[in-house]
C-alpha cells in the first residue's frame, strides 16, 4: 500500500532538484537554494559537486533561525520574483529559512481555481494565516472575492507586494490584520458566509494583540468557528507542516464541519527526475455540495 498523497502540481518556476541527508536542493527561478529539511533522512542522488553549486545556503544558528550564505548572498539579502500559475511572487529568504512561497500548496491552489465555475455569482474566499498572500492573489485572479487574514504586519505588506506584482488593483483583496480565531468568530456573529476557507496554521504563534495560538489547543475551536461561516456549497482546506498530528486527525476534525466529503493525506514535492516524493506536511479537504 502507498500512503495517501495529493497529486503534485508542478510549477514552471520551481524544481526540487534533489533531497537527502537532512537537506533539500531547489530551484526558484534562476536561483539554486540549499536548505535543511528534517524529513529528508535518505541518501542524496546527486554528488556534492551538484549541491555545491547552490547560490544560497541556509546555515542554522539556533532553534530560532539562521542566516543565508553563498554567492547569491553577497551584497546583502537577495530578493527576486518568479511567476506562479499566472501570478507573480516575490521570493525573500528569511532568517527562518522560509522564502514566502510553498510550492507543495499548488494542488490546493489549482483546486480552488478549478472549482470557481461551480459557484454562482462571485464566491467569497477566506484565507486565514495567509502569510505572503500567494493563495489569496491566485484566488482573486480566478474571480473570488478574497479576504486575507494574518497577524503579522510584515506578512500583510508582503501580500500587498505580490498583489501589485500580479497586476491586481488595490481593492482586489480585503487584507486584515487580526488573530485568525478572533476574526472567524466575529465574522460568524455578523452572519458572514464563505464558499472557500483556507487554513494553514503554524504550530505556535501570537496575534497582533498578544493572543496565543497553539495548534493542539486551539484548532478544534477554529474549526468550530469556521463551521458557522460555510455556505451551502463550500470547500475547506486545512494544511500544516511540522505538527505532531496525522492525516487521520485532520479527517476527524473536518468531519465535524457536517455533511460532505473529507479527503486527507500528505502534500509533497516530486524530485525533478519524477522519482522520490519529499513529504511537505499533512492536508485535509472538506467538500460540501461539490462532490462529483
Amino acid at each position: 500500500m502507498q500512503p495517501a498523497v495529493f497529486p503534485v502540481v508542478a510549477l514552471e518556476s520551481h524544481a526540487l532538484v534533489d533531497s537527502g541527508a537532512g537537506e533539500k536542493l531547489e530551484r526558484y527561478g534562476d536561483r539554486l537554494l540549499r536548505r535543511p529539511d528534517p524529513q529528508a533522512v535518505w541518501s542524496r542522488r546527486l554528488d556534492e559537486r551538484a549541491w555545491a553549486r547552490a547560490d544560497l545556503v541556509f546555515v542554522r544558528e539556533s532553534d530560532r533561525g539562521g542566516r543565508w550564505e553563498g554567492p547569491g548572498a553577497r551584497g546583502g539579502a537577495p530578493e527576486w520574483t518568479i511567476p506562479v500559475l499566472g501570478a507573480v511572487a516575490r521570493i525573500r529568504p528569511t532568517p527562518f529559512k522560509h522564502l514566502g512561497l510553498f510550492p507543495e500548496q499548488a494542488p490546493n491552489w489549482r483546486l480552488v481555481e478549478d472549482l470557481r465555475p461551480r459557484f454562482e455569482g462571485r464566491p467569497r474566499l477566506l484565507n486565514l494565516f495567509g502569510y505572503s498572500g500567494v493563495a489569496s492573489v491566485l484566488a482573486a485572479r480566478a474571480g473570488y472575492e478574497a479576504t486575507h487574514v494574518d497577524a503579522s504586519r510584515a506578512a500583510l505588506a508582503w501580500t500587498r507586494e505580490n498583489q501589485a506584482l500580479s497586476g491586481l488593483p488595490d481593492n482586489a483583496l480585503r487584507v486584515v490584520l487580526e488573530d485568525a480565531l478572533q476574526f472567524a468568530r466575529r465574522e460568524a456573529r455578523r452572519g458572514a458566509r464563505y464558499e472557500v476557507v483556507l487554513l494553514d496554521p503554524p504550530h505556535y504563534g501570537r496575534g497582533p494583540k498578544g493572543e496565543v495560538w497553539r495548534f493542539e489547543e486551539r484548532i478544534a475551536e477554529l474549526v468550530e468557528a469556521v463551521r458557522e461561516l460555510l455556505a451551502d456549497r463550500s470547500l475547506v482546506v486545512l494544511s500544516t507542516y511540522a505538527i505532531g498530528c496525522s492525516p487521520l486527525t485532520f479527517r476527524n476534525l473536518l468531519a465535524e464541519l457536517g455533511p460532505g466529503r473529507v479527503e486527507a493525506g500528505e502534500l509533497a514535492l516530486s524530485e525533478e527526475d519524477g522519482g522520490r516524493l519529499l513529504p511537505c506536511g499533512f492536508c485535509a479537504r472538506h467538500l460540501r455540495g461539490l462532490e462529483p
